[in-house]
């Protein structure tokens, strides 16, 4: 998936998904997204919730200006991540996406 399509998706919908608070911006989430996808790209094969951890605890190192804690970008991230894999041809991690 291009990196322009993948942005400008999140870009125009992260304000309508269900881990949206109002008192964030784009400059919030755009990193939890980018995260996602640079992570993706170095780790494709393994599923979400095999890395978890691994993305947690690379996050504060991530987020940049970031205002939301892991605890609140997670959801962000994950969303970033299913996006890529559904992009992918067939089922490579065999979870079903």
């Amino acid at each position: 998936m291009k990196h322009n399509t993948y942005t400008e998706h999140f870009q125009k919908t992260y304000n309508n998904t269900p881990y949206y608070r109002k008192d964030m911006a784009w400059d919030d989430y755009e990193p939890a997204y980018r995260y996602a996808e640079n992570s993706y790209n170095t780790r494709a094969g393994r599923t979400f919730d095999q890395i978890e951890n691994d993305l947690e605890r690379g996050w504060d190192k991530a987020r940049a200006t970031s205002r939301l804690a892991w605890n609140e970008a997670k959801e962000a991230v994950r969303d970033g991540w299913h996006m890529l894999e559904r992009a992918m041809p067939g089922d490579a991690d065999r979870d079903g996406r």
